[in-house]
């Protein structure tokens, strides 16, 4: 089993105990009514989005879910590449608290 410690972009540390493979996931997963489960009464893509407020959405979805904490000890400790994993956005196998809209960043302040 392993402790996966993260600190969100608040400042609160959350600690997790895993033994890591999404088996876990899918066998705690598989004991609760799919209804519960937002990754699976919603589109899938929407974990995976390109848009930044899609991406909220789905964050604001798993914190209700029922396996949340195995969802994202699993994904600490796959290191797990992108998307929203137990309500935190993963790139590149780190949180980070948010997702940037596509292009190039304003040159100027908007008026």
């Amino acid at each position: 089993m392993t402790t996966s410690v993260l600190t969100r972009s608040d400042g609160k540390l959350l600690e997790f105990q895993s033994t890591s493979g999404l088996g876990d996931l899918h066998d705690e997963a598989g004991k609760v009514d799919e209804a519960l489960l937002p990754c699976r009464a919603n589109n899938p893509e929407l974990w995976f989005a390109e848009l930044p407020a899609d991406v909220e959405f789905a964050k604001a979805l798993c914190q209700t879910c029922p396996v949340q904490q195995i969802c994202l000890g699993g994904a600490l400790d796959r290191s797990e590449p992108w998307g929203v994993w137990g309500g935190e956005l993963f790139l590149q196998g780190t949180v980070i608290p948010r997702k940037r809209p596509r292009g190039r960043p304003r040159k100027d302040a908007v008026a």
